[in-house]
């Protein structure tokens, strides 16, 4: 045999005892690697973020080539019978759209002026007619918080529920001054809940994994932010004393913001016409505006109307049989169907309970919420 051909033979020999000394090597990096936790949690981590991109890319592609739109139109004239504020006026809306640009996140200070009890209007933009709940965040005596059916200490999961409860208990319980529906819940037994959830400084429910929809954050000093997982990161949910999460997200930055699909959303009954309910707030950040629209409309409609009270960032809130919202003890608009969360708020005529008044100065002072690991699994 000619040395050409002996040298020949010996290239694929040799290619594959390198490659084997090679995952040899790689093998025991990998080993010493993962021998620490803290390796295996951030390895897990960034898998988690690839993911996520992943899944924001393939929904973009998907929503690239449906060329179905969503409805721009129609605000629906709902038969929905709801009981009118004769006391309270109509509050004109802005004839336009904010143009200002955003300060850097600012503490809102509570004012030592006298509390006022939370304004909840009747309204009517672009032929769509809601109630606009107006949260002044810089109020002394407003507070926040998220209540659960059946008063349980945790929001409902795929292992854990404590099922739901009608909307009448909950006001009845809660003794507020406003109670209006949350975030979206599954429709099978377990009726667990979109996305992590904090209140009153603690949380109510925790997934690591958790990379849907919009979150509505209040942050140390008030401070407000809105944060869409797959386009712009996930949210610090360590840092909330308050954590909502839903969507889609409507405004952003103070224009119309819809990209529905690019968010995990692909029911129709959220894609499509229906009831709504909307949250949001100005580029001033030291209100909420709760929207409980009395009409069923479009994605884009809702966006619309947000932006044209006045709001900066905007997100879409459970709708369609779950909407409901009542008013110092009166249900105004009852939902169609049993609830598993609510928005509560209070204020000086319906004061919050001492101990979630406590929740916020420990939160001022330092206080951070931490998942209990023997409550979340993953």
């Amino acid at each position: 045999m000619s040395k050409r051909k002996q040298s020949e033979g010996c290239r694929p020999m040799l290619r594959r005892t390198f490659l084997f000394l090679t995952g040899i090597a790689l093998a025991r990096v990998a080993a010493d690697y993962f021998a620490s936790a803290q390796n295996r949690d951030s390895f897990l981590s960034l898998m988690g973020q690839l993911w996520q991109k992943s899944l924001a890319f393939l929904s973009s592609i998907q929503s690239n080539q449906t060329a179905q739109p969503l409805p721009n139109n129609p605000v629906v004239k709902s038969a929905k019978t709801n009981q009118p504020l004769p006391s309270n006026p109509i509050v004109k809306s802005p004839e336009s759209s904010p143009a200002a640009q955003p300060s850097q996140p600012q503490f809102i200070k509570r004012s030592a002026k006298q509390a006022k009890p939370v304004q909840v209007s009747s309204q009517n933009v672009d032929g769509a007619s809601f109630y606009l709940t107006t949260i002044d965040l810089a109020d002394p005596e407003i507070y926040i918080t998220i209540g659960l059916a059946n008063n349980a200490d945790f929001a409902n999961t795929s292992k854990v529920t404590r099922g739901d409860e009608p909307f009448e208990n909950m006001v009845a319980r809660y003794r507020a001054a406003v109670l209006a529906n949350g975030t979206f819940f599954g429709k099978d037994e377990q009726k667990s809940v979109l996305g992590n959830m904090v209140a009153a400084g603690k949380f109510l429910k925790y997934s690591r994994w958790e990379n849907y929809g919009t979150t509505l954050g209040i942050k140390a000093g008030n401070q407000l932010e809105m944060v869409t997982a797959r386009t712009e990161g996930k949210p610090d949910w360590s840092q909330h004393w308050f954590s909502l999460t839903c969507g889609p997200r409507l405004v952003k930055g103070g224009k119309v913001w819809l990209s529905p699909l690019s968010e995990g959303f692909k029911d129709s009954h959220v894609l499509g016409v229906g009831s709504r309910t909307a949250i949001g707030f100005p580029a001033s950040r030291d209100k909420l505006f709760l929207v409980t629209f009395l009409d069923s409309l479009s994605l884009e409609a809702e966006a619309k109307v947000m932006q044209r009270i006045g709001c900066f960032e905007a997100m879409n809130l459970d709708g369609g049989a779950s909407v409901g919202l009542a008013h110092q003890g009166e249900i105004l608009l009852p939902p169609g169907r049993n609830l598993t969360n609510v928005l509560v708020v209070y204020d000086r005529e319906y004061p919050a309970p001492a101990q979630l008044k406590e929740s916020w100065e420990r939160f001022q002072k330092g206080s951070r919420p931490s998942p209990d690991p023997s409550v979340f699994f993953d």
